[in-house]
């Protein structure tokens, strides 16, 4: 049994989501964000405090991007992943790179400096030039969009779930309607998945099975 530990909508939303896409079994264990300070039991499983952690039998893995690949290699049975012997190959891992170290990067600087430290030790340029940054980077994905419905070989794979929910996080912090249109009509394409409403579902029934409040979210802070 694959075991996910998660906060709301953080960056463990990914695996999540790949796992409804792909319809694997997995146990879903919320906790409140950040972690390292609301549940440092949690410590113990990861060091560094940051979700997501999965556990594969005795595997444990705790980059978003990464466990999507694993996931999508181990279990693909609907060409989430593209191979190696596809045209699409690089641009596949490019993607699903991007959306980690290229676009969710720049949102946690504007996260911490607008919204999580405490009043005296906010800094709104930091949050206003990285906010920019990110919405220059989208233009990256306005141009790869150009001709095609998803990002890579014409087919919905890993690399949409890492830049869709960078996405997904942009849109709660308030940016969204600065997306570009193209960038616009492929989140509203990727949000009408079923695999991504039954990901939103679950993360909100596990949090009120296990007693997690919704406030504790990297989209509200602490």
């Amino acid at each position: 049994m694959i075991v996910l530990y998660h906060c709301m909508s953080a960056r463990s939303f990914r695996p999540l989501w790949m796992l409804e896409e792909l319809q694997v079994a997995y146990e879903l264990r919320m906790l409140p964000f950040p972690p390292r300070v609301h549940a440092r039991e949690f410590l113990v499983i990861n060091p560094l405090g940051t979700v997501p952690a999965m556990f594969d039998g005795q595997l444990l893995m705790t980059e978003s991007s990464a466990i999507c690949e694993y996931l999508a290699v181990r279990h693909n049975t609907d060409g989430l992943q593209v191979s190696v012997e596809e045209p699409d190959f690089g641009l596949y891992l490019n993607w699903l790179h991007f959306g980690e170290s290229t676009l969710t990067f720049p949102q946690s600087l504007i996260l911490r400096y607008a919204s999580f430290e405490t009043p005296s030790r906010r800094i709104p340029q930091v949050a206003q030039d990285y906010t920019r940054w990110f919405l220059g980077r989208l233009k990256a994905i306005d141009r790869a969009l150009a001709g095609r419905s998803y990002l890579c070989q014409e087919r919905f794979t890993g690399a949409d779930i890492s830049v869709g929910y960078a996405l997904m996080l942009a849109e709660f912090i308030g940016l969204g309607e600065q997306f570009p249109e193209r960038v616009q009509q492929y989140w509203t394409r990727l949000q009408q998945r079923t695999g991504y409403e039954k990901a939103l579902a679950a993360q909100y029934q596990a949090a009120k099975d296990q007693g997690v409040p919704d406030t504790h979210s990297p989209l509200v802070g602490t």
